[in-house]
């Protein structure tokens, strides 16, 4: 029997899970989304530090791309990567960014705004030397975002690096390091019935303290 044709169209949920008011989330959205991700880790959701980030290079065309947060603190959210790869550069042309995480097992999706910068050199270093063995090879192996010939070029690179650093301590690549995106708005949205979805939103003022509303869904 062939296949029947795929209609995207009717593709459809119905969210009941939980809902979500301006009480619950408070005044200080990173401590409520660090309630929200133990929920996530809790619900044994894969990969749950997963995470869009969204830029823009010099010519204002977006690119977005999942990478994996890897600290959280008051001041931000933390991820590391290539400095050289494609969202290096796009971030030095604009700092500006925004994350998106989703946990569809919660029915639950958090917008993050805000500009990036780099984190210190010891915190890449700390990172770094938590890492697994192949994941610090890779570093140097990876010429990330640029064109490559074909497959073997990190196979040789990869070799050629675990044969240098035998026996020794992989030191951090200088073009490898940690971002920081320091928020200025936060979104929390609890999917309802119906589409009639809860988004509390929260915007950080002059004085650090954070304006919240309800928007409509």
């Amino acid at each position: 029997m062939p296949d029947q044709p795929l209609n995207i169209a009717d593709i459809r949920m119905d969210y009941r899970l939980a809902e979500l008011d301006e009480e619950t989330v408070g005044k200080d959205p990173i401590l409520f989304f660090k309630r929200w991700f133990t929920e996530a880790e809790s619900a044994q959701i894969t990969e749950v530090n997963a995470m869009t980030l969204a830029t823009a290079d010099g010519n204002n065309i977006p690119h977005a791309r999942i990478v994996l947060l890897k600290g959280l603190s008051g001041s931000g959210f933390t991820f590391f990567t290539n400095y050289d790869s494609d969202k290096g550069h796009e971030i030095i042309a604009n700092p500006n960014v925004a994350l998106c995480f989703f946990w569809k097992e919660l029915e639950r999706q958090v917008r993050i705004e805000g500009k990036i910068e780099k984190v210190s050199a010891a915190e890449n270093d700390t990172y770094f030397h938590s890492r697994p063995v192949g994941s610090r090879l890779g570093a140097w192996a990876s010429p990330q975002s640029r064109e490559i010939p074909d497959r073997s070029i990190l196979d040789l690179n990869y070799n050629t690096y675990e044969n240098e650093f035998s026996g020794v301590e992989i030191p951090r690549p200088e073009h490898w390091g940690g971002y920081l995106v320091v928020p200025s708005r936060i979104e929390f949205w609890q999917g309802r019935s119906s589409r009639m979805h809860d988004r509390i939103l929260l915007v950080k003022q002059a004085d650090g303290s954070w304006l919240k509303s309800r928007l409509a869904p």
